[in-house]
């Protein structure tokens, strides 16, 4: 699931020979750290995530020694940070000099619907473009096309072109 795909992010080790849509951009993927160390809390049961379970699992992993917690739940109380339990937890990380990063929520995307705000937090999100690749193209009499591949999560792929020279 998504916790799988971050911790692979963070610290996933090389795989050689990767590319996407048919050997685009191919090389090497690793995580941003090979030897890093990755440790799990559960904090939802059956759809539910309680807040004793959440708070829990910052004590946890404080506890543990971790030196970054990244969080993939989305909050209904944002802004209103005395009663979110993941700015508390967040903040009480903070204290003990952990880095936590949190999902910007799923509710977007329209203004105010961002969630994990509190200041003390990095709030990450994606946008609605999977992932954008530019090239120039050489014509002929020297002409240089600026092209940009956009690949969306429904398979289909979307160039953009502009008939402007290139530096």
């Amino acid at each position: 699931g998504h916790g799988t795909h971050v911790a692979s992010t963070a610290a996933g080790v090389a795989v050689r020979k990767a590319s996407y849509y048919d050997g685009l951009a191919a090389g090497t993927a690793r995580g941003g750290s090979e030897s890093a160390r990755i440790a799990v809390y559960k904090v939802c049961q059956h759809g539910d995530c309680p807040d004793w379970l959440l708070l829990g699992a910052f004590d946890d992993a404080i506890a543990d020694g971790v030196h970054v917690i990244s969080l993939s739940l989305g909050s209904d109380n944002s802004g209103d940070f005395l009663r979110d339990p993941q700015a508390l937890g967040a903040f009480h990380a903070v204290e003990h000099g952990i880095t936590v990063v949190c999902a910007g929520g799923n509710s977007g995307p329209r203004p105010s619907t961002i969630s994990n705000d509190a200041p003390w937090i990095i709030t990450v999100g994606a946008s609605t473009v999977d992932r954008a690749f530019e090239s120039n193209i050489l014509l002929g009499g020297g002409q240089v096309v600026k092209v940009y591949f956009f690949f969306s999560s429904s398979k289909k792929i979307y160039v953009i072109y502009f008939f402007n020279k290139c530096n």
